[in-house]
């Protein structure tokens, strides 16, 4: 056994193991249990040293991080003698944005002798070339959301913080943050069902996004501001310079019932940036509640 999950919650890690010739090792971060794999190893933060050393004592030499984690504080009572010497990267990690932190946690499996495999490598299929998936394709108005959506995402990336937003014409809605795309969306449907949705009556958020567009294409921000006020998009990609070995932006077969409850027209993603769980699911979803699809090549 070559291979070994460092697994989170949700269904990537079973999608993953599922697709591999030979069953994979399962390591599971205690408390966060992946759905449909059971654990060969449990460890915790403060055991990671201990659990670096049991990989290769049993032979693993690759390993894949996938599915969802939160940052779990450091229990000094917990720590190990294999982990003590780590702590002060442990806390650099869990103190960084979620790229930074990942890079930390990646470094130390590899000065442990053991290279990242991304999802994308072992799972290709996950990732979508440029295309519609939906019977549904985008409007006009959407390539114009969708670069100010593709800026947006950018700008975040530098901070280190979401890779996903919700656009509609010339303003953003809503930004991702740590706790995720779906809650996210659940805030702007709680918006849209109390009538507190209406974006333009932030001026903060207003001029941040009209500053923006100015910078970016000034005849894209002006077209934007004709559309109406239905519709809009989810736009989500990766980070720029995002070490694409962990946390590649991931939508599934909920994400269109939830694009729909937040009065969206459509799910935007970069191709060959963004996971999509369940994909026939997702796509049938999609042309279920009339939504666009788009993968959508970078830059255009």
């Amino acid at each position: 056994m070559t291979l070994a999950l460092i697994c989170g919650q949700g269904r990537l890690p079973r999608i993953v193991a599922d697709a591999q010739d030979q069953r994979p090792l399962i390591c599971v971060l205690n408390g966060f249990e992946p759905d449909g794999l059971t654990a060969d190893l449990t460890f915790h933060l403060e055991t990671l040293g201990t659990l670096l050393e049991t990989l290769k004592a049993r032979g693993v030499t690759r390993v894949c991080l996938c599915g969802a984690i939160r940052r779990p504080p450091i229990d000094p009572a917990r720590l190990d003698a294999k982990t003590a010497p780590l702590v002060p990267r442990l806390q650099a990690a869990l103190t960084s944005g979620d790229d930074g932190a990942l890079r930390i946690v990646m470094d130390l499996f590899h000065e442990a002798g053991l290279s990242i495999a991304s999802v994308d490598d072992l799972v290709p299929d996950l990732v979508p070339v440029e295309g519609v998936l939906s019977l549904k394709t985008y409007a006009p108005q959407n390539t114009v959301e969708a670069r100010l959506g593709e800026r947006t995402v950018a700008a975040m990336g530098v901070r280190d913080a979401g890779q996903a937003c919700v656009v509609r014409g010339d303003s953003v809605l809503a930004r991702e943050d740590a706790a995720g795309t779906d809650a996210m969306l659940r805030r702007l449907a709680r918006d849209a069902a109390t009538g507190n949705g209406d974006f333009l009556t932030n001026p903060i958020n207003t001029a941040s996004d009209m500053f923006g567009g100015l910078l970016g294409d000034a005849t894209d921000w002006l077209t934007g501001g004709e559309s109406a006020s239905e519709g809009g998009i989810l736009f989500k990609a990766p980070k720029p310079g995002q070490d694409r070995r962990a946390d590649l932006p991931v939508i599934g077969a909920s994400t269109p019932d939830s694009v729909a409850a937040a009065g969206l027209a459509g799910i935007v993603i970069e191709a060959g940036g963004v996971m999509i769980l369940d994909r026939a699911k997702t796509v049938v979803r999609c042309d279920t509640l009339g939504l666009f699809l788009w993968v959508r090549e970078k830059g255009i």
